[in-house]
């Protein structure tokens, strides 16, 4: 953590866009103070109509996803070298990235509630129980490890918004395309931030960071809703129909997760270190040959094609 602390200054302003000039929920929805108000959340409410159901399951779950926040930003500031008493430095970056993805939340949970599809309670209910759960991404608290997840996990939230936005404007829905549009930016510069931290730490501990990063791949990179469920339904259940709905749709597949793993071998220069103990020799080899691996299990996966009812649609 030390390797990067000294730069974080630079990196936050970077990475981090000023709260004052940043976007808002409030600049993308309804404005309920202008006496167009109602009109405008009735064609909001016409055009949600039209999302097919498999969309807004996705929808549903990823506002879920982002709107369990508090444990990410928990487990963040639990991680080695994080001191929450220090304004500055690490738990400077940690609330900083807390409060632009909370926007993300906002602004979905705003939307759903004004489509009149969505059974708010129910989703509501889930909230709480992914919140109260809790979940284990399988890091510790090192940071090498949590840093590979986040550079994963960030990549693969722009992946997903950012195809819900193309379906949206498929269909015609040029409100929901540029909300889930701007929210898929904010993942992606986040995903620059983390790959950064990574590459740097690279420069300085390029075994141990290596070792970390074949570690993670081995256990595999679990999404943060990993525990999602419904009222009645069994811990983790619901979000393998989830992640069904997902791949239906073609918005985060098993060939994304290659894709994303491919796409940090090579902004990392997996291939090039030299140098390396023997075990972090070893660790590149395994990383160099997953994808390969990966997309002969890809190729025998199967879709399940039965929808599941989720309490969440009306």
């Amino acid at each position: 953590m030390q390797y990067i602390g000294a730069k974080m200054d630079a990196l936050i302003a970077e990475y981090l866009k000023p709260i004052e000039t940043n976007w808002q929920p409030a600049d993308l929805l309804p404005d309920s103070t202008r006496p167009t108000f109602l009109d405008e959340v009735r064609v909001l409410q016409e055009q949600a109509q039209a999302l097919p159901y498999d969309y807004l399951a996705v929808l549903v779950g990823d506002t879920i996803t982002e709107e369990a926040l508090p444990t990410y930003e928990a487990w963040l500031m639990d991680v080695d070298g994080v001191d929450q008493t220090n304004p500055k430095g690490w738990s400077q970056w940690v609330r900083g990235w807390t409060a632009e993805e909370n926007r993300h939340g906002d602004l979905l949970n705003k939307f759903l509630y004004l489509s009149g599809r969505v059974n708010m309670r129910a989703m509501e209910t889930s909230t709480q129980y992914l919140i109260a759960d809790g979940y284990d991404i399988q890091t510790g608290r090192d940071p090498y490890r949590n840093f590979v997840y986040t550079s994963f996990q960030e990549l693969a939230t722009n992946i997903s918004h950012r195809r819900t936005a193309t379906q949206a404007k498929q269909s015609g829905n040029t409100l929901l395309s540029q909300i889930c549009g701007v929210i898929a930016a904010d993942e992606m510069r986040h995903a620059k931030a983390y790959k950064a931290f990574v590459a740097e730490i690279f420069t300085h501990d390029a075994s141990g960071m290596m070792l970390a990063f074949e570690d993670m791949m081995r256990k595999k990179i679990v999404m943060p809703a990993h525990m999602l469920r419904e009222s009645g339904v069994n811990l983790g259940n619901t979000y393998s129909h989830f992640s069904d709905a997902a791949q239906r749709i073609g918005v985060y597949t098993v060939r994304d997760y290659i894709q994303i793993l491919e796409s940090l071998l090579n902004d990392w220069k997996i291939d090039a270190f030299a140098d390396l103990s023997d075990d972090a020799q070893r660790a590149r080899d395994y990383l160099m040959a997953l994808p390969a691996r990966l997309t002969r299990l890809a190729d025998r996966t199967r879709i399940p094609n039965l929808a599941y009812e989720f309490s969440w649609i009306k």
